[in-house]
């Protein structure tokens, strides 16, 4: 979804306004930014309706809760920390700071690594217990809607690969800071959304 952003800067900002392209032609949202709100707003409403039939199957009968594997708990922790480390690469982007910038990137990119590796250990701890995609309960709604969030997390490594691999090889002397702030907001609501579904699962069981 958002691995088409340009890295090349369109309007050839200035260096004195420090990147900052998000309002252009008297004061409209630039169309990359746009694109992403009407996306997120898309998802959000997918996880409502996934999240609202969990509620509305768990007071039925017959419903089985799951233990949550202390692997998301450690996946919570990289994701939280990618989600400040893209901030700061941002920061580091607009001040020019383009080694500080690529290591930044780099981190973020590795974290979210790091967290789908551990969604997928924390799954197969969960088959290996028994809960699997059969019978009525918590766990066949785990795996569809955490499965689904990991995928958007996916989108979101292969942007931030792309990102990392044209900080390296792509014109640095452009600084459009568009397509990092499109893609830090979109990390941003990843990890926020995966902090909800966490907290969902543990307290609806």
């Amino acid at each position: 979804m958002l691995r088409d952003i340009n890295l090349k800067d369109i309007h050839n900002t200035p260096l004195g306004d420090g990147g900052n392209t998000s309002l252009r032609d008297g004061g409209k949202l630039h169309p990359h930014k746009f694109i992403m709100w009407v996306a997120i707003g898309s998802i959000l409403m997918m996880f409502a309706g996934l999240t609202s039939a969990y509620i509305v199957k768990s007071n039925m009968a017959g419903w089985e809760e799951v233990e949550t594997p202390n692997a998301f708990w450690y996946s919570t922790a990289a994701i939280l920390l990618s989600s400040l480390t893209i901030q700061m690469a941002l920061r580091a982007f607009k001040q020019r700071a383009m080694q500080q910038y690529r290591l930044l990137i780099g981190i973020t990119l590795l974290l979210g690594i790091g967290f789908v590796i551990l969604q997928w250990i924390g799954f197969n701890w969960l088959w290996d217990h028994g809960v699997q995609l059969k019978g009525a309960g918590a766990g066949q709604f785990l795996y569809i809607i955490a499965g689904l969030h990991g995928l958007h997390v996916i989108g979101g490594i292969i942007t931030l690969t792309v990102i990392f691999l044209k900080a390296f090889f792509g014109n640095t002397k452009n600084y459009n800071a568009v397509p990092i702030e499109v893609a830090g907001t979109y990390w941003h609501f990843v990890d926020v959304l995966w902090i909800y579904l966490l907290v969902f699962f543990v307290w609806v069981g």
